[in-house]
């Protein structure tokens, strides 16, 4: 009999990122506040490196224990982590005593149209 126990995956408390390209027309303001939450995020240089870390990490997700050697401590790697998770940059899931995070795709999809110039008509 196994006592393996199944934890359910932990929530982002964002929303995914929204916004049409820059140039495309003026961000309403809950785009605005949206997307300013993505990059302040990213606006610290330890997030940026766990964000990529993860980003480029082979299968597309990465266990805490292989990205946490950022040059701070563990329970400061866990509170840019949480950062990151609240900006909606992040999905986690617990696995036994490791915690597992992935990039959503639709987030790097939806950062990569915002900073690129909309189509001609």
């Amino acid at each position: 009999m196994s006592n393996v126990k199944v934890l359910p995956q932990l929530e982002s408390e964002a929303v995914a990122p929204c916004c049409p390209p820059l140039t495309e027309r003026p961000l309403t303001a809950e785009e605005a506040e949206r997307t300013a939450l993505m990059f302040k995020a990213l606006g610290d240089p330890v997030r940026l490196r766990l964000f990529s870390a993860v980003a480029s990490h082979e299968g597309g997700e990465a266990c805490v224990c292989d990205i946490s050697d950022v040059g701070v401590s563990q329970p400061t790697v866990s509170h840019h982590l949480k950062k990151l998770r609240e900006a909606g940059l992040l999905s986690s899931e617990r696995r036994g005593t490791w915690v597992y995070y992935r990039v959503e795709p639709a987030v790097l999809a939806a950062m990569g149209r915002l900073l690129t110039r909309a189509a001609a008509a």
